[in-house]
């Protein structure tokens, strides 16, 4: 035997032990409290004439792959690494080795992941590696042995345990961001590049991503961070996927080969959009219309896919409904696709994780008819279910005896559950304001999950005739090879307190400024900058053709500049009156005024339920009922002329958009309303003054140059040079929005924060440091409420209900017209609540943010309801999602627990735990074991 010796991180690097912003000398702030992981190289024994990375090998049963190699060679040698590679070629091989060489030389590796379920699979997978002993799990649903040498953890945890100095991070050695293209999320991203930029300097990332087109850009950056940090580059897939397009009953090749050897589109699957244009054409003389080519139905795709050995199989639905919707279908068709011994297991296995549930929780949540697909191997996996269910669904899939799961997308965010087959019905899907058709990296996540390493020679990625897309733009999108990684990084107020506490200005605006969101700006800047030179350049030369013998060319165009803005000017008159009028009318509309709207997407009848306050000209003012019985939302920019009743109708007092029985009795109403001749809305504008214009032509039809026999080609190159000119100043104003981006935004942050008390002078008040513990989407608004005493005279279940609507988010466009709260005390505090979020609104909104949502009413009954005891049957409606209930309620849990942190008195303390007593139990508790 013989002694490896573990690298000590960084020790290679000359540079690498630079101190940290706030450990320079004579820093009044220092970067971290943290003790660092020892400088002195600890050793492990492995075996004579074996390497470090063949030992760690061994238990692995089989040969790396030499970009695995690379990742792990560079790891211990002493560099960060960042590695890029499809999904399922092994890249978390690399994370795994970190969490070996922690173990080996006495340090700590933490392996983050960007959701629970990721985390928890994990977890499960390093206690098979390493026991039980070694390994740790803290998400916000679960704690257990943070002490651990390796500690599998949520990606927010990380940032709040740098935040917060806490110690455990004491020894920690190597940082795992698996997943970290997730940075671009909008809403999450940032805590991916907060973690990178905050962590202590000499401890070593290991940054996994899926394929994306600029990964050496991002590696330079994290170098710029943290010293020596090798990019390591796989875009060969271990198995290879093969598209198909799946049209009628024919399931084809996508691509074929040529006899030259290039791949290309299929001739026959473009055959089908000739068809399909043909279908839409006029039948010829006697004949028939030609007939349209159709799209599979569900249950035929999972019969072809059976037939031809491409199960098991993940079909992606973006919609929760349809997934379900998917399964009764199958079995409608009486499809079985397991054998009576496969149906005894899964049978069995579902039973025994469920045996915790009471049956009148397994009623409300339909166990029956869902063991009944599940028994017959077809299943659904969406938000909408407990995640015991959804991780049942998990366990038996990875077995094979699930055979066909159909999904939302989120199933592909990591989590390790590969197919043989992936299909993908549509390649539209709602965003919650509109449809978008797919991106080349979304699509690639999907189909990735094609292809099991070590049990399928290829994969398959299925996409269904689609109805909108055109066969040419799925091949490009199957095709696409350019999916780059762009920054969401913005300030917040939570990360500007943190930076307060932590480092003086200079340095905090430094840290903003080296976000990756400020790096790719920098670079756009370059760019822009070439485009401006090249531009002023064409600038120039069309100045040197205006220039006209006859007179000065220059006056001659200012007159004629302001000719033409002044005739412009009755336009803009206009539109300012129209404005004014919309306004007016809007502000003497009633509850139950019939409106019709003959323009824009909410073309149609409606019946006013509320009329709201002017905060801002874009924000809601009418909310109101169509006769399809949804609620919508106008501003007064979605009105072009000013509304005008033309009936009313009677709208009961005790109406609520909850009920579907009151939405369609009121939308019968207004179906059966005649409605009046509209009036025009149209408002007169006063006079231009003529006089001035007339003038001014007077002047520029007199000028020497308006007799020039080049004036045309003059006024061509004056009006392409005034274009130029605008293009330049845009350019201009681009360059200078993006040098210092971050930081100005930052300032603005601050601004908010001192007016509201949080900052003075550079320093956290009482409530600023409680600001700096709390991590929520409206974590001011949070703050404030509390400081307000808003929560002071709440029961534990009313303390539920408020603060559910700082957490809860209504799906789709229906929002609640009217809160329905469950009490008085609990309506009188969400009123308070609506007006500190209005002026917190309006401070924003002064500087061009928007960090603060307003908050949403529409859980506020049910988490009331749960908190005071109700069976789970009593809470949820005939529409409610368990799944969605689950995780609001988990949601809430977790800021009512930050709330005990900071809560100013010990009886408003004991009343956020009674609360939170109340929140956790039943399925909501065992839905938090999903171990």
């Amino acid at each position: 035997m013989s002694t490896g010796v573990l690298p000590t991180p960084g020790a290679n690097h000359p540079d690498w032990r630079r101190p940290a912003l706030g450990d320079r000398p004579g820093s009044p702030h220092r970067r971290s409290k943290i003790t660092p992981a020892k400088t002195t190289r600890p050793t492990i024994t492995i075996p004579t004439g074996t390497s470090l990375l063949e030992s760690f090998q061994r238990s692995y049963g089989f040969a790396f792959d030499p970009f695995q190699r690379r990742a792990c060679e560079a790891l211990g040698d002493g560099s960060s690494v960042l590695v890029a590679a499809p999904t399922g070629a092994g890249k978390t091989v690399v994370g795994e080795f970190a969490a070996w060489l922690a173990l080996g030389g006495g340090g700590k590796t933490f392996y983050t992941t960007p959701i629970k379920a990721l985390s928890n699979q994990k977890y499960g997978d390093f206690v098979a590696l390493h026991g039980a002993a070694q390994v740790g799990l803290l998400t916000g649903d679960n704690s257990i042995n943070g002490d651990a040498p390796i500690v599998v953890m949520t990606t927010e945890v990380l940032r709040n345990m740098i935040y917060e100095d806490s110690p455990a991070l004491g020894g920690l050695r190597y940082v795992v961001l698996d997943e970290v293209h997730y940075l671009q999320n909008p809403y999450r991203g940032a805590v991916w590049e907060e973690i990178l930029i905050h962590l202590p300097v000499d401890v070593l990332t290991v940054s996994l991503s899926a394929t994306v087109s600029n990964a050496e850009e991002f590696g330079e950056w994290v170098q710029t961070l943290r010293g020596r940090t090798e990019v390591v580059i796989e875009e060969h897939r271990p198995v290879e996927i093969r598209h198909w397009y799946f049209v009628a009953d024919e399931l084809l090749p996508m691509f074929i080969r040529r006899a030259g050897g290039k791949m290309i589109p299929n001739p026959r699957a473009r055959e089908f959009d000739r068809g399909r244009r043909r279908a839409g054409a006029r039948p010829e003389r006697g004949g028939r219309r030609p007939k349209r080519p159709r799209i599979p139905r569900r249950s035929d795709v999972v019969d072809r896919l059976s037939g031809e050995g491409m199960l098991p199989a993940i079909y992606f639905i973006f919609s929760r409904k349809g997934c379900d919707e998917a399964v009764r279908q199958c079995l409608r068709e009486a499809l079985t696709l397991t054998s009576a011994q496969e149906r005894r297991q899964i049978n069995e296995y579902a039973n025994e994780r469920v045996v915790d549930l009471s049956p009148a929780e397994l009623d409300i949540l339909g166990f029956d008819e869902w063991l009944r697909g599940l028994s017959n191997g077809i299943a659904a996996h969406h938000a909408g279910m407990i995640p015991p269910f959804k991780e049942i669904v998990e366990e038996l899939f990875s077995r094979n005896l699930v055979k066909i799961v159909f999904a939302t997308e989120t199933l592909a965010l990591g989590i390790n559950m590969p197919a043989r087959t992936v299909v993908v019905e549509s390649l539209m899907k709602f965003t919650g304001e509109r449809h978008e058709q797919m991106t080349p990296g979304e699509y690639t996540q999907l189909s990735g999950r094609a292809g099991r390493r070590g049990i399928d020679e290829l994969g398959h990625s299925v996409v269904l005739m689609q109805r909108f897309v055109q066969f040419e733009a799925i091949t490009r999108l199957a095709s696409t090879r350019t999916y780059p990684l762009r920054s969401s990084f913005q300030p917040s107020y939570n990360m500007a307190v943190n930076l307060v506490r932590n480092y003086n200005r200079e340095e905090s605006e430094h840290l903003v400024n080296s976000s990756l969101a400020q790096w790719q700006a920098d670079r756009d800047v370059v760019r822009l900058e070439q485009t401006r030179e090249r531009s002023a350049a064409y600038l120039a030369s069309y100045r040197e053709r205006l220039r006209c013998d006859r007179g000065d060319f220059d006056e001659y165009a200012r007159l004629w500049e302001q000719v033409r803005s002044l005739e412009g000017r009755a336009g803009s008159q206009e539109a300012a009156a129209r404005r004014r009028g919309v306004q007016e009318a809007v502000d003497g509309l009633r509850t139950g005024d019939v409106l019709e709207i003959s323009h824009g997407k909410k073309r149609g009848r409606y019946a006013v339920l509320q009329v709201l306050p002017a905060r801002s000209e874009r924000a809601p003012r009418i909310v109101a009922l169509s006769v399809e019985r949804t609620v919508v939302r106008f501003s007064s920019t979605e009105l072009r002329e000013p509304p005008a009743p033309v009936a009313r109708v009677e709208v009961p007092s005790d109406f609520t958009t909850k009920s579907s029985r009151a939405r369609r009795e009121l939308a019968r109403k207004l179906n059966q309303v005649n409605g009046g001749a509209r009036p025009s809305g149209r408002q007169p504008v006063g006079p231009l003054d003529r006089g001035e214009v007339g003038d001014l032509r007077r002047r520029l039809e007199s000028h020497p140059c308006h007799r020039c026999p080049e004036l045309g080609r003059h006024l061509h190159f004056l009006d392409r040079a005034a274009r130029l000119e605008r293009e330049v100043a845009g350019m201009d104003r681009r360059i200078h929005r993006r040098t210092g981006t971050l930081a100005r935004r930052f300032e603005q942050v601050l601004e908010v924060l001192e007016h509201l008390g949080y900052v003075a002078d550079w320093q956290l008040t009482g409530k600023g440091k409680d600001l700096t513990g709390v991590y929520n989407e409206s974590d001011l608004l949070v703050v404030e409420a509390l400081e307000q005493q808003l929560f002071d005279e709440l029961s534990p279940s009313e303390l539920a209900a408020v603060c559910s609507t700082l957490v809860f988010e209504t799906r789709g466009p229906e929002i609640e017209a009217v809160a329905d709260m469950p009490t008085e005390a609990s309506a009188l505090a969400w009123t308070d609540l609506m007006s500190l979020w209005a002026d917190i609104h309006e401070q924003e909104r002064m500087r061009g943010l928007e960090l603060t949502r307003e908050p949403d009413p529409g859980f506020a009954r049910r988490a009331h309801h749960w908190a005071a005891g109700a069976p789970l049957e009593e809470v949820l409606g005939a529409d409610d999602a368990p799944g969605d209930f689950v995780r609001s309620t988990k949601q809430l849990i977790d800021l009512l627990r930050q709330l005990a942190e900071i809560a100013p008195g010990a009886e408003l303390g004991a009343r956020i735990r009674t609360a939170l007593e109340g929140l956790q139990r039943g399925v909501v508790a065992y839905s938090s074991l999903d171990l």
